[in-house]
């Protein structure tokens, strides 16, 4: 089944690349490597505020993550030339605000991995770091960033 065939039938349709909010640029590559800036959570077209231990759960935190992970996938489309061209993602790294109690930060990063290794596969399955912050630019509940190898 091909990128787009799974994206189908997962009813994702991906976004443009959003435009970044201060001096940086969304993406950068290098040999056959492409590094993406974080991406924050998006819900409705909106940044998706909270604070995990606080004003929300693990299963939405998820949920946040998820999300990401398809703006995630819209930047990747862009710096690859085509989703086709990914020969795997290398790295995620998450950051999730959290109280300091809130240790469930790796659970809360599993719904941008899992969608991942749901769209690539065995080449969606990568290394990962997920940290709890004290807060995220723009209230965000969570921030990820990817790097991936393409052709």
């Amino acid at each position: 089944m091909s990128i787009a065939d799974r994206l189908q039938s997962l009813g994702i349709t991906l976004p443009p690349v959003a435009t970044p909010a201060a001096a940086y640029l969304p993406y950068m590559r290098t040999g056959q490597l492409v590094f993406l800036s974080g991406h924050i959570a998006k819900k409705d077209g909106q940044v998706w505020t909270g604070q995990l231990g606080k004003t929300m759960g693990t299963a939405e935190g998820q949920q946040a993550a998820r999300a990401v992970a398809i703006d995630l996938l819209g930047t990747l489309q862009a710096a690859a030339g085509g989703l086709d061209n990914v020969v795997r993602i290398v790295k995620v790294m998450s950051l999730v605000n959290s109280t300091s109690e809130f240790t469930e930060q790796h659970l809360v990063t599993n719904g941008c991995s899992e969608l991942l290794a749901e769209v690539f596969g065995e080449a969606g399955r990568h290394a990962r770091s997920a940290f709890g912050v004290a807060q995220i630019p723009l209230g965000a509940c969570v921030e990820i960033e990817l790097i991936a190898e393409v052709r």
